[in-house]
């Protein structure tokens, strides 16, 4: 009976030794957070840079396009025309008399597109013929193609109105009427800022933890860790655990800006935001923290994360680039990038909403893949100092 009370006085001990220790560890870590603000900044003011910058600055949208308007014989149908297009929000016209003054306006990079509306511009309307030419320039082909496509919705919504007016209502054999689900506004800052939010992540994350281990092996103060009772485990929570707060408090202002500054619509769960953000953090600071112990030197840990973690996430995650449209090799290579997960959460979660079909299968792969990295953390760290 004393020998089994002995042992539970012990055990008790133990592991009010081992609180004290991580306790002990985990305000070490926030007082070097403390005396280096560059932790802080990245956290919180590099999420503000980012999503000014792409919130406010990057747009997939085409608007005031300029485009030259060479009207070869003026009439009454190509004023009219012309004003329409001119009431248009996607166009800017530059009207000019002759065809090579377009041209070399374009030539010049001063117009994004020709519409040339011919002399028999009135007849070949009324039998259904061609009375526009349209010529654009293709240089950027994602351009060109919303400016053929916003010409055409032009066009057909002029017909429409000049057949009201004249009491023909426009004979068309197919009538279509759009629906867009989840981002009727069509905004790509809707799109944009939700994939954002795992860049952010994935920086906040690699970077703040490839620094850490290398800088206690830079300083000389790993020895001195490795020469007390402080177990592995221990060592690596204590410097996860602040690092995974920063991380938190950086997705919390992340998310308040894209809903309250931006006005992306979060029709999802918070719960479930949280749930798959820990879950991506989890798996970032496990990658920037093997990064660290495998570096041990601070420059070539950023480096390392920069090329492994952000450039990855921010070319092959399909935050910016549709991973369907990427060739059959990248396709399979997206799916060792935890943010490309992360991402399917995210614009899920703020344009549709709880989808379980979404959610559940790439949380399963947050899981797998922070199981991965940090159990692979712990495998390259030892009490040993070489």
């Amino acid at each position: 009976m004393s020998l089994a009370a002995d042992h539970r006085t012990r055990s008790t001990s133990e592991r009010g030794s081992r609180g004290l220790r991580l306790r002990g560890l985990v305000r070490k870590e926030f007082l070097e957070i403390i005396r280096d603000p560059s932790s802080i900044a990245i956290a919180f003011l590099l999420p503000v840079v980012l999503l000014l910058i792409f919130g406010f600055g990057v747009s997939l949208d085409a608007e005031h396009v300029p485009i030259a308007v060479v009207v070869d014989q003026p009439s009454a149908e190509t004023a009219a025309f012309t004003a329409h297009l001119e009431r248009s929000p996607y166009f800017e016209p530059l009207l000019l008399f002759r065809m090579d003054e377009a041209e070399r306006a374009m030539r010049a990079r001063r117009v994004s597109a020709i519409l040339r509306l011919r002399s028999d511009f009135a007849r070949r309307r009324r039998i259904g013929g061609a009375p526009i030419q349209v010529i654009v320039n293709g240089v950027d082909a994602n351009t060109g193609r919303l400016v053929m496509g916003y010409l055409d919705g032009v066009w057909i919504r002029w017909l429409e109105q000049r057949g009201r007016d004249a009491g023909e209502p426009l004979d068309v054999p197919v009538s279509v009427q759009e629906r867009v689900w989840f981002n009727s506004e069509l905004e790509s800052r809707n799109f944009l800022v939700p994939g954002l939010i795992a860049i952010i992540m994935t920086l906040i994350g690699a970077l703040l933890t490839a620094m850490v281990m290398a800088r206690e092996w830079e300083r000389g103060t790993m020895e001195a860790l490795l020469a007390t009772p402080v177990a592995v485990w221990e060592i690596l929570l204590g410097k996860l655990i602040p690092y995974f707060l920063l991380g938190t408090g950086g997705m919390i202002l992340s998310v308040t800006l894209a809903v309250w500054l931006f006005g992306v619509p979060l029709r999802g769960s918070l719960a479930v935001l949280f749930a798959a953000s820990t879950l991506f953090l989890l798996a970032a600071l496990g990658m920037g923290m093997l990064i660290s112990i495998v570096a041990k030197n601070q420059f070539v840990a950023g480096q390392v994360a920069i090329i492994v973690t952000f450039l990855p996430a921010f070319i092959l995650s399909g935050f910016l680039f549709d991973i369907r449209s990427m060739p059959a090799p990248l396709q399979l290579l997206t799916h060792i990038i935890p943010a490309r997960y992360f991402v399917a959460i995210l614009q899920t979660e703020f344009l549709a909403g709880d989808v379980p079909s979404v959610v559940w299968p790439n949380g399963f792969a947050l899981s797998i893949m922070a199981l991965l990295f940090l159990g692979l953390s712990r495998l390259k760290s030892g009490k040993r100092l070489e």
